[in-house]
C-alpha cells in the first residue's frame, strides 16, 4: 500500500468523510449547544487519511456517559449502553451508528486482566493515552478542525508506527497494544518504529496479564488481515509468540524432511501465504470451477498456520543421516486443539481447524493415482464440510523450489479432484449411509437401539465406503456375516 505526501492525505480525508458531513457536524453542533467538545477520533480518522472507507464513527468527549446519553437520545431513533464504566455510548440514527466516549486513560495494575479507567477532561490527555501516533488523530466538529499533538499525520505518510507516549509507558498501560502492533503491521504494511519494537521485545511477559479472549481477538484480526506473515514474524522476533502462540517459534530449530527450507516455520508461513492465494475462485483443469472457499478464511488460515506444529515433538534422527516426523498430523491436531482452547475459540472452530491439521497428509498416499474408489470416498467422507478447505490446505502445502516436482504434485492433486467429482455425481458422497437404516438393522439382528447397533451401522458404512452401492439384499448378507462374528449373535 502506497501512501501519498501529507497534503493529499488531508485532502483525501476531506473527500472520504464527505458522506458523513451532515451527521459529523448536526452532532458537533448539539453537543457544542450543550456546553461540550466532541471529535471524530483514531480509527475513522486514520481510514479517511488513507482514502480507505470506514463503517465506524468514534467519537469523543468530555461530556460523561450521564450528559452523552439525552443529548443523544435526543437526536437518535435508539441508544444503548455500550460500556458505561468506560465511558460509551451507543446510538443509531436510520443507518447511521456512531460510539460516544468519554476522554479517558486506562491503565492496568501489575496484576490485573482488567484496566482500570479514569476520566478525563481534555482532547490531548485522550489521545495521548491511544495505542499508536496514527490512531491519535483528530478533528474537532462540528468544523473537522484537525488535531494531531503526536506527529500520527508525519507517521502515516512514512508508513511507521510509533506510540504517541514512551513505548514501555503505552505498553505497560495496556499490554495488549503489543499485540494491536503486528496486528496492524499485517492489515497496513506499516514499519514498526525500533523503539517500539525494542519494549515489545522487553516486556513481551507482560501480556500475561491480558485475557485469553482479547488475545484471541488480536490474533484472529491479524490472520485475517492481507499480510499476515509480517504481523506473526514481529510476534515470533519479539518474544511475543512465546507468550500467546509458543507452537510457532518453536519451529524455527525443525527442519523439514524435503530439506529444501530454512526451516519448518518459514514453511508453515509460506504455506499460509500459498492457501490464501487460493482463496476465493477456482478452477481445475478439465474440470472447470469448483466450490471455492470464500476470504478471508479463519479456519483455512489457522490450518494452514498451525499444520506442522507436531513436527518438534516427532522429529527422529534417522541411521542414513534424514530426519523424519512420523505421525506428526496426529501429534499436532493435539496440539491445535489445545492451544485453541487456551484462547478461548468456539468449538466449531477449534474442531474444524484440528480436523484438517489431521488430514493434512492424507493425500500423499495417494502417489500417483493408485488409489481405489474406495479410498477416495472414504478421504471425501473424512473430510465432510471440510472437503474444500482439504483441498486447498493440501495444494498449500507443497512448496518445493523443483518446478517439476510442483507441477507434478499439483497434476496429481487435480487428477484426485477430479475423481472425486465424478464419485460425488455417480454416488452423492456427501449424503454416503449405509444401505439399511438403523430400524432395518435392528430388525435384521433382532436388537434394540444401543452401543452394539451402532457398531452394526459403522460396519455396513465402511461396506458402503468400500463397495460403493451393493444394494438392500447383499448389504443384508453382508450384515449378517459380521453378525455372525460377533460374541453378542452368540450370547443371543
Amino acid at each position: 500500500m502506497s501512501v501519498p505526501p501529507v497534503v493529499e492525505l488531508l485532502q483525501q480525508a476531506t473527500r472520504q468523510l464527505a458522506p458523513h458531513l451532515p451527521v459529523l457536524t448536526e452532532l458537533g453542533e448539539r453537543f457544542g449547544a450543550a456546553g461540550h467538545e466532541i471529535a471524530l477520533v483514531g480509527g475513522p480518522v486514520r481510514d479517511a487519511l488513507l482514502g480507505r472507507d470506514s463503517s465506524d464513527l468514534d467519537l469523543t468527549t468530555d461530556a460523561r456517559p450521564e450528559q452523552i446519553e439525552p443529548i443523544l437520545a435526543d437526536w437518535a431513533d435508539t441508544t444503548w449502553d455500550v460500556g458505561r464504566d468506560f465511558g460509551t455510548i451507543g446510538a443509531r440514527r436510520r443507518d447511521v451508528v456512531v460510539e460516544v466516549t468519554t476522554y479517558r486513560a486506562d491503565a492496568y495494575a501489575a496484576d490485573s486482566r482488567k484496566p482500570v479507567v479514569a476520566f478525563g477532561d481534555n482532547l490531548d490527555e485522550d489521545l495521548v493515552r491511544r495505542d499508536f501516533t496514527i490512531n491519535a488523530m483528530a478533528m474537532r466538529l462540528p468544523d473537522l478542525t484537525f488535531v494531531d499533538p503526536h506527529g500520527g499525520l508525519a507517521d502515516l505518510a512514512a508508513r511507521r508506527l510509533m506510540t504517541p507516549s514512551a513505548p514501555e509507558i503505552s505498553f505497560s498501560d495496556d499490554p495488549l497494544r503489543m499485540l494491536r502492533a503486528a496486528r496492524f503491521a499485517a492489515q497496513l504494511g506499516f514499519e514498526v518504529a525500533e523503539p517500539v519494537r525494542a519494549a515489545m521485545t522487553a516486556m513481551a511477559e507482560r501480556i500475561e496479564i491480558v485475557s485469553a479472549e482479547r488475545v484471541r481477538d488480536e490474533l484472529v484480526k491479524l490472520l485475517l488481515a492481507p499480510q499476515p506473515r509480517d504481523g506473526l514474524t514481529l510476534l515470533v522476533d519479539t518474544g511475543l509468540a512465546e507468550q500467546v502462540l509458543p507452537e510457532l517459534p518453536a519451529l524455527r530449530l525443525e527442519v523439514d524432511e524435503h530439506h529444501r527450507h530454512k526451516d519448518v516455520y518459514q514453511h508453515s508461513l509460506t504455506v499460509l501465504e500459498q492457501a490464501m492465494a487460493l482463496e476465493g475462485p477456482r478452477t481445475v483443469p478439465d474440470l472447470g470451477e469448483v466450490e471455492p472457499v470464500h476470504g478471508p478464511d479463519l479456519v483455512l488460515r489457522l490450518a494452514a498456520l498451525l499444520h506442522d506444529i507436531g513436527k518438534p515433538a516427532t522429529r527422529r534422527f534417522e541411521k542414513n543421516g534424514g530426519v523424519s516426523f512420523h505421525h506428526h498430523e496426529m501429534v499436532g491436531a493435539k496440539l491445535t486443539r489445545a492451544r485453541l482452547r487456551a484462547l478461548r475459540f468456539d468449538k466449531e472452530t477449534i474442531k474444524a481447524v484440528s480436523r484438517l491439521v489431521e488430514l493434512h497428509l492424507r493425500f500423499h498416499g495417494y502417489g500417483g493415482g493408485e488409489w481405489t474408489d474406495s479410498a477416495v470416498r472414504r478421504y471425501v467422507t473424512d473430510a465432510g464440510p471440510l472437503l474444500s478447505r482439504l483441498h486447498l490446505l493440501t495444494r498449500s502445502d507443497s512448496t518445493t523450489r523443483n518446478r517439476k516436482k510442483a507441477e507434478r504434485l499439483a497434476r496429481t492433486y487435480d487428477d484426485l479432484e477430479r475423481r472425486i467429482a465424478e464419485l460425488v455425481a455417480a454416488e452423492e458422497l456427501g449424503k454416503v449411509r449405509p444401505e439399511l437404516d438403523g430400524n432395518q438393522i435392528g430388525e435384521v439382528l433382532g436388537i434394540p437401539p444401543g452401543p452394539v447397533l451402532g457398531r452394526a451401522y459403522k460396519h455396513l458404512l465402511q461396506v458402503r465406503l468400500d463397495e460403493g452401492p451393493i444394494g438392500e439384499a447383499a448389504a443384508r448378507e453382508r450384515l449378517l456375516e459380521w453378525w455372525a462374528q460377533q460374541p453378542e449373535s452368540s450370547a443371543g
